[in-house]
Formats: C-alpha cells, sequence, structure tokens
C-alpha cells in the first residue's frame, strides 16, 4: 500500500510538471497538439538564415581568347580559369564580412572568342551587379565602360595589359588590377640593369600584342638606362618549332648582347628559344624569365596560405589570372569593410581614400593611383619552376612610393579620366 500512495503521488507530480512545461508553438496557437503526432525539437535560428545588412553583388565576364593552333595539350588553359580565383575572392570576403553582417554574391558569365560581351554586361548590370571584373579586350573594354559612363556601377579590368587603358584610353568608371605592359617591362628592366645586363636583343612575334609589348620594352631600356643592340621580327611561322635547332641559331646571329628579350604573348615560338641561340645567353620577357602578377612558385609573406587555399578550393595551382581576379574580389572587399554600404560610389570613393590599401602576400600592401586607377603592386620575376625576385628593387628610388617606379608614374601620365 505503501509503494502504492508513493506511486501515486510521483504520478501526481510529474502531470503537474507536464501541466506547467510550455506547449509548442503550434498548439500555442491552435490547441493542443494530435497526441499520435510528435512535436519538433526547437532549435536556435541558425546565423546563416539572419539577413545580412548589405550584399555586394560582384559579376564576371570573361570572354575566351581565341587559342594559338600550336597548343599542345599540357598548355590548355583549366576551364575555370580565373573564375576560380573570384570564386576564392568571396569566401575571404566572407571570413570578414559575415561580422559585420555583410555579404556578398558572385555571377560569373562566359563569353565565346567571337561574342559580344556587353549585352553580357547589361543582364548583370539589371541583375543587381554593381561591381563587374572584366576579362574581355581592350577594345571591348572602352565599349562597355562608354555605355556606362555617368552610372553607378564600377567596372574592375583584370585582364587587358593595354598601356593605353591606362593612358590616352583611360576611363573614370573602370580600375586596373592587372598590371600594365610597362609596369611588366619595368619590373624587368630594374632587375636585367642590376645585374649589369644592359645590353638586349629583342626578338618580336606577328601580332599586335606582341609589338606592344615590343614598344613597352624600348620605353623600358630608354627609362633605365639599357640599349637594344638588335631587334629582328620572328617570321618562320609554327613549322619551325619542329626544325628549332637550325631555324633558332640561324635567326639569333646579330652579334654580341648580353640577353635576348622575347615578345611573344602568344606563345608562338618563345617556348624554343632556349638552348637554341647561336649565342649562350638567358633569355627573358614574355618566355624564359617573365614579369608576372602572380606564380605557383610564390611562398613568402603569407602567399603559401593563399596558394593552398586556392589549391583545396580548386585542386589545382593558382595562375595569374586567379590572382587577378581574387584581386579584384578582394578589393571591393576590403572597401566595404570600411563603408558597410554596398553602393559603388561609395566603395569607388574608399579604392580611391588614401588610407585604403589591399593585402596582395608580395611583402608590401598595394593601391590604387589616383591619376589612372592602376593597381600599384610588386610584379614577380619568376621562370617555370622558381621565383627569382620581385620588383621594384631595391636602389630604384621615388619620393612617394617605390611601386610608382613600375609603369605611368603621375609625370609620365597622359590619362585624364573621363
Amino acid at each position: 500500500m505503501r509503494w502504492m500512495a508513493s506511486a501515486a503521488v510521483a504520478a501526481l507530480i510529474a502531470a503537474g510538471i507536464a501541466m506547467l512545461a510550455p506547449l509548442p508553438a503550434r498548439a500555442q496557437e491552435t490547441g493542443p497538439a494530435t497526441p499520435s503526432v510528435a512535436s519538433p525539437p526547437l532549435t536556435a535560428k541558425p546565423a546563416a538564415a539572419i539577413a545580412p545588412a548589405q550584399t555586394f553583388h560582384i559579376g564576371v565576364v570573361r570572354q575566351l581568347p581565341e587559342p594559338p593552333p600550336w597548343i599542345a595539350p599540357l598548355q590548355m588553359p583549366p576551364d575555370d580559369l580565373g573564375i576560380a580565383g573570384a570564386e576564392l575572392g568571396i569566401r575571404d570576403n566572407l571570413t570578414s564580412g559575415r561580422f559585420l553582417k555583410l555579404d556578398y554574391k558572385l555571377s560569373t558569365e562566359i563569353v565565346p572568342t567571337d561574342g559580344d560581351p556587353l549585352p553580357v554586361v547589361q543582364k548583370l548590370v539589371e541583375a543587381g551587379n554593381g561591381f563587374i571584373l572584366l576579362d574581355v579586350p581592350a577594345d571591348q573594354l572602352l565599349k562597355i565602360a562608354d555605355a556606362y559612363k555617368g552610372q553607378d556601377v564600377v567596372f574592375i579590368n583584370v585582364g587587358a595589359t593595354d598601356d593605353r587603358l591606362r593612358q590616352q584610353d583611360c576611363r573614370a568608371n573602370v580600375f586596373h588590377i592587372a598590371p600594365s605592359r610597362a609596369m611588366l617591362t619595368d619590373a624587368l628592366a630594374q632587375f636585367l640593369v642590376t645585374k649589369r645586363w644592359r645590353n638586349w636583343f629583342l626578338m618580336v612575334g606577328r601580332t599586335d600584342g606582341d609589338k606592344l609589348y615590343a614598344e613597352a620594352v624600348r620605353r623600358s631600356a630608354k627609362k633605365f638606362g639599357a640599349k637594344i643592340v638588335a631587334e629582328k621580327e620572328w617570321d618562320y611561322g609554327p613549322d619551325a618549332r619542329a626544325t628549332a635547332q637550325s631555324e633558332v641559331p640561324r635567326g639569333t646571329q646579330v652579334g654580341e648582347y648580353d640577353l635576348l628579350i622575347v615578345a611573344d604573348e602568344l606563345g608562338e615560338f618563345g617556348d624554343i628559344l632556349p638552348y637554341n641561340t647561336w649565342l649562350s645567353r638567358p633569355i627573358a620577357g614574355t618566355q624564359g624569365l617573365m614579369p608576372l602578377s602572380w606564380h605557383p612558385t610564390m611562398e613568402n609573406w603569407g602567399a603559401s596560405q593563399l596558394q593552398s587555399r586556392f589549391f583545396k578550393q580548386s585542386k589545382r595551382l593558382m595562375l595569374p589570372l586567379d590572382f587577378q581576379m581574387w584581386q579584384g574580389v578582394f578589393a571591393v572587399g576590403s572597401a566595404s569593410l570600411k563603408t558597410r554600404d554596398s553602393a559603388p560610389a561609395k566603395v569607388k570613393a574608399q579604392l580611391l581614400s588614401p588610407d585604403y590599401d589591399l593585402p596582395v602576400f608580395k611583402g608590401v600592401a598595394a593601391s590604387f593611383r589616383d591619376w589612372d586607377h592602376q593597381l600599384r603592386q610588386p610584379i614577380l620575376l619568376t621562370h617555370a619552376t622558381n621565383t627569382v625576385t620581385l620588383s621594384p628593387q631595391a636602389g630604384f628610388l621615388h619620393q612617394t612610393s617605390p611601386l610608382d617606379t613600375l609603369g605611368f608614374d603621375r609625370p609620365e601620365s597622359a590619362c585624364k579620366l573621363q
């Protein structure tokens, strides 16, 4: 009997506790829940469901270049070239931005070689993308920039190296992440002059891009006190790749020189020059020792962490266009941490602010020049398996920033932003 009384008391206590317990949300609104239906457990609202205070919509437009007919399978670019860098930029932006309730969205568009990127840009802008990364030819970039003149859209050039985009054809609504040809050849020239290799033999390819690169080499030689002692245009055609041991020695008998500089942006002949020239001389330029924005062998100043994050995401090595697109996305993200406002005009003002800098894992912070919107940054000098050095080289001084010894400094600028 005592056991039965204790059990009855325990039952009454349990019933009382059950009556005091809060009902599920649905039961509180509509009455007791049906006994046969289990109520879901109450859980905290996930952080991802909290609406961001600001969302930065970033678009990417990449127009595929025409591949040269002689390209080998090992030289084929990855399908996600550049795009993978932009995706990593979004991830890195979210790492800091989520604490300030800032969100970042990426929209990517690929345009065929013979396509028109302007309608694609229009679609992205109409969808609310206020920041557009462009990897398109110079003429197409100017066409796009002029179509949106005076509108609240910021374009970021991540691919075109043409000097005229930073000079007579500069635009106020375009920022340049990609180094100009002048920056690349200045970086190379500084190193060659420090090595006392001042007499250059210049070999120029047949494309318009090759001629523009050669023009930049001539300018850099004059700027830093080097001399082009010989110059030839490659006119042997792609078939010479099969007969390089006979064609190259004959084509490089030009007398004495310290170094052969190659202007071959498509890679038609530059790779067959090493060890085939008449004189045993180093090779630099678009092949050999190359000035680049980035290279997989870059490891210092935290670069190895960036390389590791990229490899973990994309299962391949980070190439220059990947890095340039990462820079473009990350530039918007780093500016957004101060503006906390997704209006392109506000971000543009921050990009040009004297206190703005962009970490680029090259030992010093990068920043934008206010006279032509070019990102000033160190340039790597690298060959296939090693980064040799970074320019600007020690000893090349500047009253404001040694980085302004690369490319067009303010007194040299022909840019009138419009």
